[in-house]
């Protein structure tokens, strides 16, 4: 949109707030931003949404609008400026050269909802439905708005990602060229790591580059929040080696294991036929999401009776020499218990009691279990209906409402 049709925009929605302000013709920004700023009342907040795509189209912006901010300095006028862009809002407001560098009171980066609202947009669905739901969508409060409007979450999957012409079917693609300078290396990096790919040995490999070239890509997506990069419980954080990689978000997470590999099915057959692929693994997909949720509740749930640090998994070789994996590994506030858990997506009783066996037995071979004066096992199950009294364990239901 041209710069004058933007300020005769932007002019009639301040004319709420200053009377007469939309019967002038503004020649140009600097014009506009100095009558607000002289006439605007007491308390009055000026919100300029996308504001990057502004200064694209008038490159001058920032600079006038630092010197309005800089003339305002100390009355009671607010200026907030919004950007979907993380790359194109560091560069307007975080890098040094910028004009509006140091002028920020405040810097908010917005993160998607968590599990526990999902359940307030799909009122309808049950507590696993909403497991189901958050699975695809994640907590992008966009995408469950245009999933409410299909009956099934099936209906939604098929219209909105996999259809061609769906109005999420290239939603990554639109999301790489905001915030990535080459988009084509960043995809084939998630893709990789979204269909099991998740040590940078491994991802250096099947790109056919040097893995010294995949750290600075890595830490890039791990800045702007697209992939998470993972260390053993109680290894060191500069540990690099022992690093796995992984997608931060469900929806990307579903795109890239489901939609990306069958971008050319999806073209030429009809789409059920993809849907039928997806069925047979969906649940292996759910069931990570819900070991990710397990981890993530962990620190806001009271579990034996205590309160618990940050929780990882933790994977390595036993006293036995023998390889072992634990879903959930964290420690108590006071660092005399370790809390060591399995998520499960689907148990019963018995299969709940032989976990908590299992979960004993490992106990007794971790190479650093002696550090500790007790430790306390805990199941996630998303099946389960209620808590066991003999047994630490925790239901979706716990969850729901932990991750709000």
């Amino acid at each position: 949109m041209e710069s004058a049709l933007q300020r005769r925009r932007l002019a009639t929605d301040m004319a709420p707030v200053i009377s007469g302000f939309d019967r002038v013709a503004y020649p140009d920004w600097a014009a506009l931003f100095d009558r607000w700023r002289k006439e605007a009342p007491a308390g009055a907040c000026l919100i300029l949404d996308e504001f990057p795509y502004l200064a694209m189209s008038s490159p001058e912006l920032p600079s006038i609008l630092q010197r309005v901010v800089d003339a305002a300095a100390g009355s009671p006028l607010h200026t907030v400026i919004c950007g979907s862009s993380q790359r194109m809002m560091q560069g307007l407001v975080l890098a040094p050269s910028a004009p509006l560098y140091g002028r920020a009171r405040e810097i908010l980066k917005i993160s998607p909802l968590e599990f526990g609202w999902i359940a307030k947009a799909f009122t309808h669905a049950s507590h696993r439905e909403a497991l189901d739901h958050f699975s695809v969508w994640g907590g992008v409060p966009r995408y469950w708005e245009l999933a409410t409007e299909f009956k099934t979450l099936d209906d939604a999957i098929q219209c909105l990602i996999l259809a061609p012409q769906g109005v999420l079917h290239n939603e990554p693609r639109h999301l790489l060229i905001d915030d990535m300078g080459d988009i084509v290396q960043t995809s084939s990096i998630l893709a990789l790591i979204g269909q099991g790919c998740h040590r940078l040995s491994e991802i250096a490999a099947r790109l056919g580059k040097p893995a010294t070239s995949m750290t600075r890509p890595l830490a890039k997506l791990q800045e702007l929040g697209l992939i998470v990069r993972e260390i053993p419980f109680g290894a060191d954080d500069r540990n690099g080696k022992k690093s796995l990689y992984s997608l931060a978000d469900p929806f990307l997470a579903f795109w890239f294991r489901f939609v990306q590999p069958n971008r050319s099915l999806l073209e030429s057959a009809p789409v059920a036929v993809t849907h039928r692929k997806i069925h047979a693994t969906f649940r292996q997909h759910t069931a990570w999401v819900w070991e990710t949720l397990a981890r993530h509740s962990v620190p806001r749930l009271t579990i034996a009776g205590q309160t618990w640090g940050i929780a990882r998994r933790w994977w390595g070789a036993a006293t036995s020499g023998q390889p072992m994996e634990i879903d959930v590994m964290a420690e108590s506030s006071d660092g005399k218990t370790l809390l060591i858990g399995e998520a499960k997506l689907s148990s019963t009783t018995a299969e709940i009691v032989c976990l908590e066996k299992q979960l004993k037995e490992k106990a007794t071979v971790l190479p650093f279990v002696k550090r500790y004066r007790r430790v306390e096992t805990v199941v996630f199950s998303a099946s389960a209906s209620h808590h066991n009294e003999t047994s630490n364990i925790v239901v979706l239901p716990d969850l729901l409402r932990a991750l709000v």
